[in-house]
């Protein structure tokens, strides 16, 4: 089978296609066909020598989401078929093979199945997008731990770069959950992204004033913001609902306004999906193919989030776009659907 590898941390150039050996499903665990594998920025990240710690060290097969078809079970694993379509998560977090790879082994529990009306780059879009859009809209002490309809009804929920993978998951997902949604972006071609993923107020930072403008159309702000900046931190606890949380998902630096903060009693958390708890990540994955599944979450420019489709061969040139911060869901396609 086709794997691509980088030998050791570097440029997107450091990725090369070699022959590897048809993995084995042992017990308990599936072995996926990968049609489409997607990159993040933490793919990059962790090819380039800047990601997330995870103890382990090159050669390894980069790209942690991906969704495929089912080809074989390892004993124990009876709830899947061969030929089923699922979606994966956290793939190469912790081990060697991610799912830039035409064959990959994962435990039962990292393999999803989508019901077989549900287009199978649905899946692409998943893992840590939708996995961290989800912890953030259920950080919150007085929210709900797991979506699902009516979930967050009555609540404002403000997603900053609504035109993002997680930003886009962020608005399917807590639409899906009852929430009114407001989001920020950087561009008209943005706005109407984000529109198409359901939000009910897009606002242009870059032509608009954010805070005069989510007081013109929230009476009491946001209760909840999924926030890809933590530069916006100022902004943020201007406009956000006394008792209100912050839930920031990227690293950087930043000067914390305390007193804003105090005076409103407002909650900051920090979203890492990989090292969620056991339980959070469960509900999380549970959440999220339950809304997949019902069809409220999807991609493609319809949906607010364009597919940017790369062939194996041209893995770099995927790493590549993602790092210029391309618009849109960059995959490589591996396999034929």
């Amino acid at each position: 089978m086709r794997a691509a590898v980088f030998n050791e941390p570097g440029p997107a150039s450091n990725l090369h296609i070699v022959e590897r050996d048809l993995p084995v499903a042992g017990a308990g665990e599936v072995r996926v066909r990968i049609v489409y594998s997607a990159v993040n920025p933490t793919d990059t990240g962790t090819r380039g020598g800047r990601g997330v710690p995870d103890g382990v060290a090159p050669p390894r097969v980069p790209n942690q989401d991906g969704t495929g078809i089912v080809d074989a079970l390892g004993v124990g694993v009876g709830d899947l078929e061969p030929g089923d379509r699922v979606w994966v998560w956290d793939a190469g977090y912790g081990r060697e093979n991610g799912t830039g790879q035409e064959y990959l082994v994962l435990p039962r529990r990292q393999v999803v199945r989508m019901n077989d009306d549900i287009p199978i780059e649905v899946g692409s879009a998943l893992g840590v997008p939708a996995l961290t859009a989800h912890r953030c809209l259920t950080v919150a002490s007085d929210g709900p731990d797991r979506l699902e309809p009516g979930a967050l009804e009555g609540r404002t929920v403000l997603v900053a770069g609504g035109a993002g993978a997680v930003g886009n998951a962020a608005i399917q997902l807590a639409k899906w959950a009852g929430a009114t949604v407001l989001t920020t972006v950087s561009s008209k071609e943005k706005a109407e992204l984000a529109s198409a993923a359901g939000a009910d107020r897009v606002i242009d930072y870059r032509e608009e004033d954010v805070a005069a403008r989510i007081r013109e159309v929230s009476e009491t702000g946001p209760q909840l913001i999924v926030e890809v900046d933590s530069g916006n931190l100022d902004l943020d606890l201007d406009v956000i609902a006394p008792g209100g949380n912050i839930a920031v998902y990227a690293v950087g630096d930043f000067v914390m306004p305390s007193v804003k903060a105090l005076l409103k009693n407002v909650s900051l958390d920090f979203v890492l999906t990989f090292t969620t708890a056991p339980e959070e990540k469960e509900k999380a994955v549970e959440a999220v193919a339950e809304a997949v599944n019902a069809g409220a979450f999807g991609v493609g420019e319809r949906h607010g989030l364009p597919l940017l489709r790369f062939p194996l061969e041209r893995i770099a040139d995927a790493h590549d776009a993602v790092e210029n911060h391309a618009v849109g869901k960059v995959v490589i396609e591996v396999t034929a659907p």
